[in-house]
């Protein structure tokens, strides 16, 4: 007798449900991306206990017939594609056909449908049809899905508490309305409205909602094109970071995906600017033609691959860098007064301070809205996803309008301001005065920045070589030993030749001037390491390090006395750097208190 046997349809969907749906936030990712799909203009999300008892998603999409409420279930079956060749040319964000009966195989399960004429109510609870009948509803689709994972409890020990579930929801939410500013999303938890967007396509707003006032504020607008890809979004000015790389958000094609290597990116080209632990908030959605990407690796859907992605990781370092050296990036400092207590933990927007483990409040409890009395109401439940969305809050337009006010020519996109020095406190800091208000330069930090440049200059203009008393032997791997000559063409940048000693063995017996003083055989290791990953933009990373130790040895000790001469050398030296706002370590080199803020401090 045969041992191998055709599993039954309801075992099948049982395993893939552990590939699409591991807890209550791969429901929800599944179920709005199938009415992002239906072309809905407004989503609704409702969860129970982070969705454990109960989550419901309703949209205004074209909907269902009578016929495709039913088939829908089956496995397999969608309306995205029709062969195999439609997998290469994939424009929607589902594809599959294994969401709906994955989820309905674990779950009790409840739709309700319309596409205008005809209205469908299908009932299934862990994989077997209860009921199939015509039921009113306005034209879209609702699905409540309950009781999740309540017949496989292995799955469902694995689940951790309401409050941590309902954090992965809103964060998803967020995501979403990262992606797709024209759509509004609502999310109600445990009847409570947690999350808000108005639909209205402006990114910026959504930043607010989502990251704060701040983090809005300071948001600079970013444009790049090449032969293959298009982005926009925006950077986070370096002065506003974190410390998880969670706020950095890339979309390709208006899909949610993990590409850690442009996150690596995005943190390359803001690396000058930023201090050694941090990350930048960023938000990009990058199109392209279809045919580039592959997004049929797994089930999830979060893994895809790139043709081009060498190519796409360049021109977003490079926009990166280019668009943050063109503003003006000294922070200016503001009155904590100036705002309310309340308003205060607004900005601060403390659910996203930390990474989705810890568990989000309600938007609803800590952003009250400003000028009212009143927070943001939600009726449990009877929330209907085709009320109009809500307007933008009254603070996002005072952003807009502060923005308004200030005339263009007082903040100049790339000028150094013209400071006039005045004197020096505690031996630290310079005082110089602006046209702004009062600058207040950290010497030590400045000091950095110049040594940094001048060093940089040095190995541009000279190609000094000494030669090393005893070489240096390196111990490495025999295919590196077989690819001299293209070890050799990847450091030839760092001025570094490398020479064959044996099998399994590199000698190096000159190094370039600016080497001399650091770990020579650590840097060549790097060389080495940097080679083996193929990683050519690496390389700029290793000279800008060892640089920035040089710098830091030449550097102005902190609590050096200047004579007003040497303050004013300095600041000329300050202003002539390319980037004079920030250390080679990433750190401010000075700070501007405006005058007007000066001003309220004595009313």
């Amino acid at each position: 007798m045969g041992r191998i046997h055709q599993l039954d349809a309801q075992t099948a969907n049982m395993i893939a449900a552990g590939e699409v749906v591991e807890r209550p936030m791969g429901v929800v990712k599944e179920l709005v991306e199938n009415s992002i799909d239906a072309g809905s203009t407004r989503i609704s999300v409702s969860a129970e206990n982070g969705g454990i008892d109960r989550v419901t998603v309703s949209d205004n999409g074209c909907g269902m017939d009578s016929e495709d409420a039913i088939s829908c279930f089956g496995r397999h079956a969608t309306s995205k594609i029709r062969g195999q060749n439609d997998l290469w040319d994939i424009s929607t964000l589902g594809f599959r056909g294994e969401a709906l009966p994955s989820i309905a195989s674990v779950s009790k399960l409840t739709l309700v449908t319309s596409d205008g004429t005809d209205s469908t109510r299908v009932k299934i609870e862990y994989g077997e049809l209860k009921s199939a009948e015509p039921y009113p509803s306005d034209q879209g689709t609702e699905i409540s899905v309950e009781g999740l994972f309540y017949r496989t409890p292995a799955r469902l020990k694995h689940l951790r508490s309401g409050a941590y579930e309902n954090s992965l929801l809103q964060d998803i939410i967020m995501k979403f309305a990262l992606s797709h500013p024209e759509i509004a999303f609502t999310f109600l938890s445990n009847g409570r409205e947690a999350f808000r967007s108005s639909g209205s396509g402006d990114l910026q707003e959504v930043l607010y909602l989502c990251w704060g006032r701040e983090a809005s504020e300071k948001a600079i607008p970013i444009t790049m094109e090449d032969f293959d890809y298009r982005g926009s979004g925006y950077l986070v000015k370096p002065e506003v970071n974190r410390a998880s790389r969670n706020f950095m958000q890339v979309f390709l094609n208006g899909r949610m995906v993990k590409t850690f290597r442009l996150y690596k990116s995005i943190l390359d080209g803001y690396e000058a600017y930023l201090p050694q632990g941090r990350y930048p908030l960023a938000v990009m959605n990058i199109s392209m033609d279809p045919h580039l990407l592959d997004v049929n690796v797994h089930p999830s859907k979060w893994e895809v691959r790139l043709s081009k992605e060498n190519q796409l990781e360049y021109l977003i370092r490079d926009s990166v860098a280019k668009t943050l050296s063109e503003q003006m990036l000294a922070p200016k400092v503001r009155r904590m007064q100036e705002v309310p207590a309340a308003a205060q933990m607004q900005m601060e927007f403390d659910a996203f301070q930390h990474a989705p483990s810890a568990a989000h409040k309600p938007v609803s409890e800590q952003m009250p809205q400003i000028g009212s009395e009143k927070t943001i109401s939600a009726s449990a439940g009877k929330k209907n996803v085709s009320a109009p969305p809500a307007e933008p809050e009254p603070m996002l337009q005072t952003i807009r309008e502060e923005k308004t006010e200030e005339p263009a020519q007082q903040y100049p996109e790339r000028s150094f301001p013209r400071m006039t020095v005045i004197g020096q406190l505690h031996s630290a800091y310079i005082l110089c005065s602006t046209q702004q208000g009062l600058a207040v330069i950290d010497q030590k930090a400045a000091s950095q920045r110049i040594a940094f440049e001048r060093i940089e200059q040095q190995i541009q203009n000279n190609d000094t070589m000494q030669d090393l008393l005893v070489p240096l032997t390196l111990k490495t791997s025999d295919d590196v030993v077989q690819r001299l000559a293209e070890l050799n063409a990847f450091a030839e940048e760092l001025q570094i030749s490398f020479e064959s000693f044996g099998p399994d063995t590199l000698r190096v017996r000159s190094i370039p001037a600016w080497m001399s003083g650091l770990e020579e055989e650590k840097v060549l290791y790097d060389v080495l390491d940097l080679f083996a990953e193929e990683e050519k933009a690496g390389i700029r990373r290793i000279a800008g390090k060892k640089m920035a130790e040089l710098a830091s040895t030449h550097a102005i000790h902190a609590c050096r006395k200047l004579s007003p001469a040497e303050m004013n050398q300095f600041l000329q030296d300050l202003s002539a750097c390319a980037n004079p706002y920030q250390s080679p370590s990433g750190h401010a080199t000075f700070v501007i208190i405006e005058e007007r803020e000066l001003a309220k401090e004595f009313r």
